[in-house]
């Protein structure tokens, strides 16, 4: 009953509700990252939805404009040169995930749910499909990203949005919520890419502690 009508209604009102208290904070942000570098506030990337579907995801943006645009962040060599001072700081706190308020307020993503993946990033699809995790709304935390986040093996991240998807409750939710604020307050660990040798081999995966 929750999954298919309360779970909608609670994103909406939290998701507007958090837009007007953290308009402020908004407002500082944007103002930072236009001082900082060049280029948009916003920055736009397809991501997967519900059902295999398409859609505009809203982050700030926290990278330098000639970033690889369709790539995760974990796979790029040297990611911490592409992002800019403010962008440091909106990644570990995971602030610059806040835009995707919009996102939930217009339905195309949830509060909680498997994280949306890049449309090329048909590894996770494909064992996404093994459990129906890519027949749910995206969200923008979940059950992955308090088990472990980018350090996860793909096959394990996607059976944790199995395990997620097979029991949704209002409970659950709440509990996840509030284990996404302690993972960002304990600043977890994303990879955010990787560093080679001069010869060109890869030398480490850094797991930095960004959001």
């Amino acid at each position: 009953m929750y999954s298919r009508y309360g779970k909608r209604t609670v994103d909406f009102l939290l998701a507007l509700l958090g837009l007007i208290i953290l308009s402020p904070c908004y407002l500082l942000i944007i103002i930072a990252i236009k001082l900082d570098s060049k280029g948009p506030v916003l920055f736009k990337q397809e991501r997967m939805a519900q059902h295999k579907q398409s859609f505009k995801i809203y982050k700030f943006r926290t990278m330098r404009i000639d970033t690889p645009h369709n790539m995760p962040t974990h796979m790029l060599v040297h990611a911490d040169s592409y992002i800019t001072r403010v962008g440091k700081l909106l990644r570990k706190t995971s602030l610059d995930e806040l835009p995707q308020l919009l996102n939930i307020v217009k339905g195309e993503m949830s509060i909680i749910g498997p994280r949306p993946c890049l449309m090329n990033q048909t590894d996770l699809i494909v064992e996404r499909d093994k459990y129906g995790a890519n027949d749910i709304k995206p969200g923008l935390t979940g059950l992955a990203q308090i088990s472990g986040r980018d350090e996860l093996p793909i096959p394990v991240k996607a059976k944790y949005d199995g395990n997620y998807c097979r029991r949704i409750t209002f409970v659950g939710d709440a509990k996840l919520f509030l284990g996404t604020i302690t993972s960002v307050l304990k600043h977890d660990g994303v990879k955010e890419g990787k560093t080679v040798n001069p010869q060109g081999a890869i030398v480490n995966e850094k797991s930095t502690n960004n959001g």
